[in-house]
C-alpha cells in the first residue's frame, strides 16, 4: 500500500507544481540548504533564484523537466509554452533569466522521502513575470 501512496503523492505534486501561475518565492532565499519536503518548498526554492529582467512584465514560459532524487537535473529542460513579447532581445533575456534561475537553484536539497517521490517525474513550472503594479 505504501508504494501506491508514494506514486499518488508524486502525481499530485507534479500537478500542483505544473499549475503554479506566478513564479514567486515566499521568503526562501536562493540556494537555501534547508531540506525540501513538499512541492511548495520545491517551487519556492526554484523561484527564489529567479529575477525577471525589467521590461518583461506579462511574459511567461513553461518548462518541462525531471529531477533525480539528489535534486539534479535529468537531461535538458524543454519549453512547452511561451508568451513572449515582440522585442526579441527582451524575450531572450527573459528566457535566459529562467535558465539561470534553474541553474542557480539546482541541485535542490530534497529530503529522502521527497527525493524518492519526485525522482524522474515530469515537472512543468510556469514562470510569469508580474505585471507592473502587481504584488
Amino acid at each position: 500500500m505504501k508504494p501506491r501512496f508514494a506514486i499518488l503523492a508524486a502525481a499530485l505534486a507534479v500537478v500542483l507544481f505544473a499549475n503554479c501561475s506566478e513564479a514567486m518565492s515566499q521568503g526562501r532565499p536562493c540556494r537555501s540548504p534547508d531540506r525540501i519536503d513538499t512541492i511548495k518548498e520545491m517551487s519556492d526554492a526554484i523561484y527564489a533564484c529567479w529575477k525577471p529582467p525589467p521590461g518583461t512584465a506579462g511574459m511567461s514560459l513553461t518548462l518541462r523537466f525531471s529531477l533525480r532524487r539528489d535534486g539534479t537535473l535529468i537531461g535538458k529542460p524543454r519549453a512547452t509554452y511561451s508568451n513572449l513579447g515582440a522585442d526579441a532581445q527582451l524575450s531572450r533575456a527573459f528566457v535566459a533569466s529562467i535558465l539561470k534561475a534553474l541553474d542557480d537553484a539546482l541541485p535542490l536539497p530534497f529530503s529522502d522521502s521527497m527525493g524518492r517521490a519526485i525522482a524522474g517525474r515530469m515537472l512543468s513550472p510556469r514562470f510569469t513575470a508580474a505585471r507592473e503594479g502587481a504584488s
